[in-house]
């Protein structure tokens, strides 16, 4: 075994401590979300599965709009703006378990959608007032599909919605149906990249 291994991941004291304070259900971002959500009238689950056989949850979850948000940190998941731009402590750690957070990330996705599921995902430096409004935006329209399809429908793509949010999948454009062949196959390939 490789002696870096050995070394604490932290590269302080006082950066260890701070990873170990943060939360991993109702961080700020995530309850400020919600009580966005709340105040314009919705009404939703939390840290809930989405899927019974995906071992994932969603932090924000309509289920009969069928509508999964994430709301992710701008370390753990590789932020374009805020994520880690390589500090030199821990580099032979920290890119690959970001990039294996963001290859799950990627691969729930996937799941969700081929299953009739519409994913956002969104920042925790998002304005919570404006993700709430882009969600409210998606259930609504998730809601009238399934309205005028009848009772008990599954809701297909909102059309028109490309552009809710910066990171939603199951924007329009994209099938609303995928043939259990290539789900397992984009599953097979997200595990072939994941490092061992």
């Amino acid at each position: 075994m490789s002696e870096r291994w050995r070394q604490p991941f932290a590269s302080s004291e006082a950066a260890r401590r701070k990873m170990v304070a943060q939360r991993r259900k109702d961080t700020e971002p995530e309850l400020a979300v919600r009580r966005a959500l709340h105040a314009r009238g919705l009404r939703y689950f939390v840290h809930r599965q989405p899927l019974a056989g995906l071992r994932r949850q969603a932090d924000i979850v309509f289920p009969k709009a069928r509508v999964a948000i994430f709301v992710d940190g701008c370390f753990w998941h590789g932020c374009p703006d805020h994520g880690s731009k390589g500090s030199g402590k821990n580099d032979w750690y920290w890119p690959a378990k970001i990039e294996g957070n963001r290859a799950r990330d990627a691969d729930t996705d996937a799941c969700l959608a081929a299953s009739g599921w519409f994913v956002v995902r969104v920042w925790e430096h998002d304005d919570p007032r404006l993700v709430a409004e882009r969600v409210r935006s998606v259930v609504q329209a998730r809601r009238d599909q399934v309205a005028g399809s009848g009772a008990g429908a599954r809701p297909q793509r909102a059309a028109g919605l490309a552009g809710v949010g910066a990171r939603s999948a199951g924007s329009a454009g994209t099938s609303s149906t995928t043939s259990g062949a290539s789900l397992l196959a984009a599953r097979s390939a997200v595990k072939a990249r994941r490092p061992m």
